[in-house]
């Protein structure tokens, strides 16, 4: 898929590369969409949590979140 980037961009990408950090542009454009996907995901999950309490959904108390997640790993 040929695109079409632009110079800002492409400097940006330039640099990841140069830093080390990634091998390749295409490296450095995956893991942007990968960054780019969690972040809309997080977001969508933020969107439902807020209608949920809207709602009337209180949700858990904050003591057992905190369990939820460290018992998960």
């Amino acid at each position: 898929m040929p695109l079409t980037v632009p110079p800002d961009v492409e400097a940006l990408v330039a640099q990841q590369v140069a830093s080390g950090r990634y091998p390749t542009e295409e490296d450095v454009l995956r893991s942007a969409m990968h960054a780019l996907t969690e972040v809309d995901e997080d977001l969508i999950a933020v969107r439902d949590a807020l209608a949920a309490w809207r709602a009337g959904d209180l949700g858990v108390p904050l003591d057992e979140a905190i369990h939820s997640v460290r018992t998960q790993s």
